[in-house]
Order: C-alpha cells, then sequence, then structure tokens
C-alpha cells in the first residue's frame, strides 16, 4: 500500500476566528469544491469532541452532504474510554499518534479531517498532517476563538483558489523541521 495523505481542513475568518456566525458561507462554489474533496477521500479522522458533536446531526441528515459523510468510514481518537461507536466509526486503539501512523500506512485513500481542534493541532505539530486547507471568507471578525496562536509550524503554500462566493481555498503543506 502506498502512504496516504492526512488532509485538514478548517474554515476561518481573514484574522484566524473559527467561532462559526454570520461569516460562514454555506452555499456556492466553493461548497461543491469541498464536497468534492471529502468525496475524494477514503475515511475521516475526528478526536472525540468532534465526532461527538458531529454524530449528534449528521446520521439523520439528508441531502448531498450527508451522501458522503454517513456512509464513509470514521476512526475516533480520544484520551478517555469512547464505548461503542455508532455512524460507522471505530476508535484508535492507544496512543493516537501511532494509531494516525497506522491508518496513514494501512488505509487506501486519503484521510479527511475537518477542523482544528486538540487533535488536529497536535498532529500538525507533531508532522502527521500532510496538507493543512483553510476556508477563508472575506470576513474580518475581531473577537473568537484563534486555535493555532500557540502553535509554530512552518508551511510551504501549494495552491491559492478564489471561488465566485468570495471564499478563498489556503493549500499548505507542513514542513518539517
Amino acid at each position: 500500500m502506498t502512504h496516504e495523505q492526512l488532509i485538514n481542513s478548517t474554515a476561518m475568518t481573514l484574522d484566524a476566528v473559527i467561532d462559526v456566525s454570520d461569516w460562514f458561507v454555506a452555499e456556492d462554489d466553493h461548497d461543491g469544491a469541498s464536497r468534492t474533496l471529502l468525496a475524494s477521500c477514503s475515511s475521516m479522522l475526528l478526536g472525540r469532541k468532534t465526532y461527538e458533536g458531529l454524530a449528534g446531526y449528521w446520521p439523520s441528515a439528508s441531502g448531498p452532504w450527508a451522501e458522503i459523510i454517513n456512509p464513509m468510514p470514521k476512526y475516533v481518537a480520544s484520551r478517555s474510554e469512547l464505548g461503542t461507536l455508532e455512524w460507522n466509526a471505530r476508535p484508535i486503539e492507544g496512543d493516537a499518534f501511532e494509531g494516525v501512523r497506522r491508518l496513514k500506512a494501512e488505509r487506501d485513500g486519503d484521510i479527511f479531517m475537518s477542523g482544528c481542534g486538540e487533535l488536529a493541532r497536535e498532529l500538525i505539530q507533531a508532522g502527521l498532517v500532510d496538507e493543512l486547507l483553510f476556508w477563508i471568507p472575506p470576513r474580518i471578525q475581531g473577537a473568537g476563538n484563534r486555535p493555532y496562536e500557540a502553535a509554530t509550524v512552518p508551511v510551504r503554500l501549494l495552491e491559492a483558489k478564489s471561488f465566485d462566493s468570495g471564499v478563498t481555498r489556503l493549500r499548505y503543506q507542513p514542513i518539517s523541521t
């Protein structure tokens, strides 16, 4: 098997605020590009909090996003006991870093991880994320949660793509130091 990529995707304002409010653009041409990206991946990687939040909504949802997300295999990392997982999910046993290394080595297809929670930030810092995608609407938010403030990771710009919606997607590759 080949080495598959772990792709982390995050929506944030120009000033790096992730708290979704009226700035979030949920539809238009970038939405299709985002769905196409997710559909090209073989599985999702989630932290426990993200899993619980998404599993509380998506299993009963319908539409084009649900048709991709619901059947996709999901792997969940947590420091606490997960118990029985539903929604086509399996726990990552043991150390999350080692579990992600195994997933990348054993899975066919890229692995998608949404958001920038604790798991994502730690995997980026550990050099386990291969690509970072930032979906930036034309908005400066001001106050809000900026989860990357404490991280120092050199990156290389791979692509900047603007959409008619005003959203810009920035693709970066973390550089190992």
